[in-house]
Order: C-alpha cells, then sequence, then structure tokens
C-alpha cells in the first residue's frame, strides 16, 4: 500500500469515495438532505496550497482517503491557525488493515511541514467505530455539539 497526494485524476473516485461517506453518516444525522449532494469542492481543494488530499492505493486502486485544511483560529485560541481533517473514507473491503491510520499519519506530516501543531476533526457522537478509529492515533474529544428542534 502506498499513501501519496490526491491528483486531479483521481477526482472519479474522490467523488465515489464522498457519496460513500455521505451515506455512511445519514443514519447519524437527520439534517442531512436526500439526495445527491456534496460535502466539498474537491477540485478546488485538489489545487489549493492551504490544503492537501491524500490517498491510499493499492495495487493501482484508490482505497481510502482524507484531507488537511488549514483553517484561521477563533481570537481566544492559544494558536493562530490550525490543520483540519475531513474526508476520511477506506473502501469497506479494505478496513481494519490500518490504512485510516496511515492516511493520518500522512497528513500530520503534511501538517507539521506547514509549521503547524494543533489538528482537529470532528465525528459524530454516536460514530463508535469512527471515534475508536481516532482515539487510537491520539485524538481525545474536546467538545460535542448539541441540537434542539
Amino acid at each position: 500500500m502506498q499513501i501519496r497526494k490526491a491528483r486531479l485524476e483521481d477526482l472519479n473516485t474522490l467523488l465515489q469515495f464522498e457519496q460513500g461517506i455521505i451515506e455512511a453518516e445519514r443514519p447519524f444525522d437527520v439534517t442531512l438532505k436526500t439526495g445527491h449532494f456534496h460535502y466539498y469542492d474537491l477540485k478546488e481543494m485538489l489545487n489549493r496550497d492551504n490544503c492537501a488530499i491524500m490517498v491510499a492505493e493499492e495495487n493501482g486502486q484508490l482505497i481510502g482517503s482524507g484531507s488537511v485544511r488549514i483553517l484561521e483560529a477563533k481570537p481566544y485560541n492559544n494558536y493562530d491557525s490550525y490543520a483540519f481533517l475531513g474526508f476520511m473514507y477506506v473502501d469497506p473491503s479494505f478496513r481494519g488493515r490500518g490504512v485510516n491510520s496511515q492516511i493520518i499519519d500522512a497528513l500530520k506530516e503534511w501538517t507539521m511541514s506547514k509549521g503547524l501543531t494543533e489538528i482537529r476533526l470532528q465525528v459524530y457522537s454516536e460514530n463508535s467505530s469512527a471515534i475508536k478509529a481516532y482515539e487510537k492515533v491520539g485524538f481525545k474529544p474536546i467538545l460535542t455539539e448539541m441540537r434542539l428542534t
């Protein structure tokens, strides 16, 4: 398995991964629209300097992805900017093989190369398998967002 930066020619597969993420998250979020939509502008993300998409590739097939974006911190934070991870996906037939942790390692490396030390991500509180995967690589919960209708 190889971890590398995504390229424009990967876009069709990345768009499929995005729909896989959306379908996996639907059970956790009743506010998601029905039908087809996009979380990300992947083509634009591939061309930005303050963003990277990493992919896992095995035998010429893309099997996973993750992204990192540099975001400005809130005025009350003790850091100026931080890395925000997203677009985390692993093909179901390759899960449980450490693909996600290798992608996160590559995203952390990119983050450090930009001089950042703060890394954040969001995960649905009921998505216990994702929470376990993130805790396994060192993430700790910091905030729970709540909603009332």
